[in-house]
């Protein structure tokens, strides 16, 4: 599959480490209430993925997702429609996607990184989690959710 074409610029396999989370989701919360639903598609060439996000609160966002081919490593853009925007970067290791965004300076005086992980669960279902970690320790989860393909 990697290669076949002299044209594709992203045929490799790792421009294609985050294709596990393509598709059209149902996303729930911990205790299985609908918390939204997410679009996630490949678009330019195969060079990038772009996610469609929907909450059940009115929240809505969109992510820009690719792997960058000169630092190796997969950087996600993400801005909602409540002002909130997150860059991140990371690689994918065995059957997770782990992006961590930089060190910030929060209004507490404290640096945190902020770090998302999707695993790949053995049912297919997809679980992303959102924490927040300062000096290498989670203080807070923001989001922990379980994608479900929708058929």
């Amino acid at each position: 599959m990697y290669g076949q074409a002299t044209n594709c610029f992203c045929c490799t396999e790792n421009h294609a480490a985050f294709d596990f989370w393509i598709g059209s989701w149902n996303v729930t919360d911990r205790a299985g209430a609908k918390v939204g639903t997410n679009r996630i598609e490949k678009l330019q060439d195969d060079c990038m993925l772009q996610e469609n996000w929907i909450g059940t609160s009115g929240s809505t966002g969109t992510s820009t997702n690719f792997f960058n081919s000169q630092s190796k490593q997969w950087e996600q853009l993400w801005v909602d429609n409540q002002g909130t925007y997150l860059k991140l970067k990371g690689n994918r290791k065995g059957n997770q996607m782990i992006l961590s965004s930089d060190v910030f300076t929060h209004t507490d005086g404290n640096e945190y990184i902020n770090r998302i992980t999707w695993t790949i669960n053995e049912d297919r279902t997809v679980r992303q989690l959102w924490e927040i970690l300062r000096e290498g320790k989670v203080v807070n989860v923001l989001f922990d959710g379980l994608y479900t393909k929708v058929n």
